[in-house]
């Protein structure tokens, strides 16, 4: 039931923004030297690696790390990317991922192939199992600005409760979250 869900959302998604996608593909191709799609090692369901496009938001001479591990992110962000970010319109390319099955609306959100304390905690945990999410309970309640121990148990909490309900509520707080701008530092 949660794949068909993933699909009828995300088809509808596309539906309804398909025009402001190629808008931000051609802002981000005319501010920054580049390809308009940034596509990062994730680690999916069964720690299995896969492609996740986004809006690229950073120069292409930016080091491979996350975000939170450079020491001034800004100095690497293209004209548009800070915007972008704000937005989370940098997102929207993950609908991709989800209709080829990689991801899921929601879920923990796929670390990146060298945040190797993350994965291992997740692994520990049995948070590694399901398909990473757009979106997911960590991800609402602290995003980058909290601990990978406490990001696990977030992730943890969200697998034992999991339920439609529980994913409903969690689209409607990340909604509240990227309109208001929450949770988002670079």
């Amino acid at each position: 039931m949660k794949r068909v869900l993933d699909l009828l959302i995300t088809l509808i998604a596309i539906s309804i923004l398909w025009l402001p996608m190629l808008l931000v593909a051609l802002l981000v191709r005319l501010t920054s030297p580049g390809p308009v799609l940034y596509f990062s090692d994730r680690i999916g369901a069964d720690n299995k690696v896969f492609r996740m496009p986004k809006f690229r938001t950073m120069r292409i001479d930016t080091p491979a790390v996350a975000t939170h591990l450079l020491e001034n992110p800004s100095q690497w962000l293209t004209p548009v990317g800070g915007i972008l970010r704000k937005t989370s319109l940098d997102e929207l390319p993950q609908l991709w991922s989800i209709l080829k099955g990689d991801m899921s609306i929601v879920g923990p959100r796929p670390a990146l192939f060298n945040q190797e304390d993350l994965i291992q905690l997740r692994t520990e945990r049995g948070v590694h199992r399901p398909r990473p999410g757009l979106t997911g309970w960590a991800q609402i309640n602290g995003r980058d600005e909290i601990p990978v121990p406490i990001k696990v148990d977030l992730d943890a909490y969200y697998l034992e409760n999991q339920s439609i309900w529980f994913d409903l509520k969690i689209i409607g707080l990340t909604a509240k979250r990227v309109l208001l701008r929450e949770g988002v530092t670079h």
